[in-house]
């Protein structure tokens, strides 16, 4: 049994030395080794079942033996397997290496869409005059897109086919002058808030319409709120944004929300109002629309138009992106073209 224990060591530590000096299959010959010298069915367990025919006194000594030959296989395998991770780690990292002095990929910074920037730009301008930024749902009920608005049943803007109707009563807002019937049922005067998002209509896309747009709505109401508050206010907004020499002119016009009304024009501000191909020759711009709020809308919200007045004001970003980049077609800031976009 001694001569067995001591061939079967010879034999192991023979075998193990070649793993060590070969890296072909290293991982997989490793189990083998394991499996063969130090498994359940291995050549060390099958002498050891021998141990039962020895005698009590040479039971110890073999017992030792056999014990002793299992820890330097077990170490054996052990230095091996450590060996051949730290060989296979090198040749990992060898087949990994990073050539840390190639240029990086450039990565080009992004920048804000056309009608986001002068979204910001907008808000900006109105929250330096004390101006409020309040937001509302674009899925609205009937009564605060129309009724609330002093817009008739038989109005035409109510026509499915300028509206998309989800059902009878629920719709996607036309206008965010919704948001304003919203505040003002919730809110007691003063209020001073401007409502931007995005408004739905049937429209068919050209270079001017789009069934999806971006609106800027304004609303004032306190004591004693006038047409020349209404006035001196786009004034300064159509300074901030067009430049300081900029102008504006109210014609007369007609919204149900507001009495009197008025569309507004600013002067051109790529030809200072001579006339140009931008204004057309007419050296104006329409920008917006805007009026005193009826009191009839004060009056549905719980205002009392015999003590507050106010004035409401709205205009497309989409426009005042056109007019202050000089874009002629509507879709080009909706198709994505970083060729396009990246010139704003």
């Amino acid at each position: 049994m001694k001569e067995k224990l001591h061939a079967l060591y010879a034999k192991a530590m023979e075998e193990v030395a070649s793993l060590n000096t070969s890296d072909e299959q290293i991982s997989k010959s490793l189990e083998d080794f394991k499996v063969k010298y130090l498994g359940k069915k291995s050549e060390l367990v099958s002498i050891m079942k021998e141990m039962g025919s020895l005698s009590k006194e040479e039971r110890p000594i073999m017992g030792q033996l056999a014990n002793d030959v299992r820890s330097k296989i077990e170490k054996a395998y052990g230095e091996a397997k450590e060996k051949v991770s730290k060989l296979e780690l090198a040749a990992k990292l060898q087949a990994e290496t990073i050539d840390v002095t190639l240029p990086g990929k450039c990565i080009a910074p992004g920048k804000a869409h056309p009608i986001s920037a002068v979204q910001s730009e907008i808000e900006d301008i109105f929250i330096g005059l004390g101006f409020e930024i309040v937001d509302g749902p674009e899925v609205e009920y009937d009564y605060y897109n129309f009724t609330a608005l002093n817009i008739p049943p038989e109005h035409p803007a109510r026509d499915t086919q300028d509206t998309f109707y989800i059902n009878s009563n629920v719709l996607l807002r036309t206008q965010t002058s919704s948001v304003q019937i919203h505040v003002m049922e919730n809110k007691k005067p003063p209020i001073r808030v401007i409502s931007p998002g995005r408004v739905y209509r049937s429209d068919a896309i050209d270079a001017t319409h789009s069934p999806m747009f971006h609106q800027v709505e304004g609303l004032v109401v306190d004591k004693g709120i006038t047409m020349g508050d209404l006035k001196g206010t786009l004034e300064l907004f159509s300074q901030n944004m067009f430049g300081e020499n900029t102008k504006i002119r109210f014609r007369p016009h007609h919204f149900p929300f507001t009495e009197p009304s008025a569309e507004v024009d600013v002067s051109c501000f790529a030809c200072g109002g001579k006339g140009c191909r931008l204004c057309k020759g007419e050296g104006w711009i329409e920008i917006l629309g805007a009026g005193m709020v009826h009191p009839d809308v004060l009056k549905r919200c719980g205002i009392d138009p015999e003590e507050y007045s106010g004035f409401a004001f709205g205009m497309g970003i989409e426009r005042i992106v056109m007019k202050k980049y000089n874009i002629d077609d509507m879709r080009l800031l909706y198709e994505n073209d970083i060729r396009f976009l990246s010139q704003f």
